[in-house]
């Protein structure tokens, strides 16, 4: 992604360089990438600011740090690089989905689902790109279009599939519907390529409730909580299953956890890693 030249690649190696030629831009901004890529936002964007004092960064470099940014939860600010980025490489498809991406995260749903259109054009059948443009119809409350959108991303996949998001955001589609006998498949194929997403457990537990069917609601619900136990809203959802069929001191023992981790201000949301691998350059 960056012209690393000579340069070393490690932050150790990196930093003792940069001790030695402090006027390398090419060494902040290497420096900077390798830190986005260990998630240290804030000091890869230290990294880039001092790069920025030497040269301009180019638009790949500016990417990265938009991403930062992405990583920091300033969508706001990551809107305003990869808009740059887009406006210095206008045939980018990755530059347009990652614009897509913030604005999505800004609720700016129209320029969301533009950006996807953008990257689109410049790649047909770009799966990721067309199961985001389904979430931003969806925004933008156009279930139909958006469950267009999320088949599309399913059927070009053909009969390998990889990607489980369309399958989980076309399964809590139909859900919402109260479809839920068609919902469960795409879940379950969700659950198959990506059983380590508490987000799909979640969504399968809510379906199973839904149908009155306790115990894979509360299987599919423990899965959740064993892989996102920092989520006081998972615990809070089991408690209440529990408390539907009888277990007491199991529920109990749930919003305890539940009102525990709300005093630490933990998320009450359930992350989704599948998603969140897509909102970064590679």
């Amino acid at each position: 992604m960056l012209n690393q030249g000579k340069l070393p690649e490690s932050e150790a190696a990196l930093r003792l360089f940069l001790n030695q030629h402090p006027a390398s831009a090419e060494a902040h901004f290497l420096l900077g990438y390798v830190l986005f890529r260990e998630q240290k936002a804030v000091e890869s964007l230290a990294a880039f600011t001092a790069g920025a004092r030497i040269r301009r960064p180019r638009p790949d470099e500016l990417e990265t740090v938009a991403s930062d940014y992405v990583l920091l939860g300033d969508f706001a600010d990551a809107d305003k690089w990869f808009s740059q980025v887009t406006a210095e490489k206008p045939d980018d498809p990755d530059a347009w989905y990652l614009l897509g991406r913030a604005k999505y995260n800004e609720d700016a749903f129209a320029e969301a689902a533009s950006s996807f259109e953008r990257a689109l054009a410049l790649r047909p059948r770009y799966i990721e790109a067309e199961n985001n443009l389904g979430l931003a119809w969806w925004g933008l409350n156009s279930p139909d279009k958006a469950r267009a959108a999320f088949q599309a991303a399913i059927d070009w996949q053909g009969d390998a599939p990889e990607d489980a998001q369309p399958f989980l955001n076309l399964g809590t589609l139909l859900a919402d519907q109260n479809d839920f006998d068609h919902a469960i498949p795409h879940l379950l194929k969700a659950a198959a390529l990506s059983p380590n997403n508490p987000k799909v457990h979640e969504e399968l537990s809510q379906v199973y409730e839904a149908g009155r069917n306790l115990p894979p609601a509360q299987a599919e619900l423990e899965k959740a909580v064993a892989l996102a136990p920092n989520a006081s809203g998972l615990h809070f959802k089991l408690g209440q299953i529990y408390r539907r069929e009888g277990m007491r001191e199991r529920a109990q023992q749930q919003f305890a956890l539940c009102e525990k981790l709300n005093s630490t201000h933990s998320s009450a949301s359930t992350p989704n890693p599948i998603e969140a691998d897509r909102t970064a350059p590679h």
